[in-house]
């Protein structure tokens, strides 16, 4: 990708930057970006995904999970995981360039981020991951992301990223921790608890996610 730039030697690692996109460029990583999606849109289908509900309707919201229905429209309880993954990333990436001294385009980092959020939702939507869900969290009813569900939660990252960038680095903080209680509270579930079922099942939280 164009852009990449590493500071002079004679610089101290912590002169890394995320900078910002010279005009000349950010086109071209926005081309980037969109072909990721219609690519991770492709593919999908190509793993049998179904590009709308089945039930024939497009949503904006859809917020009853324990539903056949769960993450077949464009947002849900779930938008708020790959809100909080835009965060994450941002930060990871803030880290990278820091502990390098690296001086990243944020186009870059933001195309960098696409992929990685695209190539999940490639791997969330395999049999074994949905076998996963089905068998080790309330996801009992989860048959695999539709596409417009998979293409709106890598949209969701990205404005995740794009907040993330523009406000300080506490407040960001404060509003992953927020996105993550408000989800618990309100679904019993959030993207720690999803991965913790994921990785390392643990029959309490189950039990309290059922509503015991």
């Amino acid at each position: 990708m164009p852009g990449f730039e590493h500071t002079s030697a004679a610089l101290p690692a912590s002169r890394g930057v995320i900078i910002k996109t010279p005009q000349h460029q950010w086109l071209w990583y926005l081309g980037f970006i969109l072909v990721c999606l219609v690519a991770t849109a492709l593919l999908l289908h190509l793993m049998g995904r179904v590009a709308i509900c089945k039930c024939g309707t497009i949503k904006l919201w859809h917020g009853i999970t324990l539903s056949s229905e769960n993450s077949q429209h464009l947002t849900d309880w779930y938008t708020l995981s790959h809100i909080v993954h835009g965060f994450l990333f941002y930060g990871v990436a803030w880290l990278v360039v820091k502990g390098t001294g690296w001086r990243v385009p944020f186009c870059m980092a933001l195309a960098a981020a696409v992929v990685v959020e695209s190539a999940w939702e490639l791997f969330e939507n395999t049999s074994y991951v949905i076998n996963r869900y089905r068998e080790e969290t309330i996801s009992l009813d989860y048959y695999g992301d539709s596409i417009i569900n998979s293409v709106s939660d890598i949209v969701a990252m990205v404005s995740g990223f794009l907040i993330a960038r523009r406000i300080p680095a506490k407040l960001s903080v404060l509003i992953v921790l927020g996105l993550e209680c408000f989800a618990a509270l309100m679904i019993r579930d959030n993207l720690l608890l999803n991965i913790i079922m994921l990785v390392n099942p643990l029959e309490s939280i189950k039990i309290w996610q059922q509503g015991g």
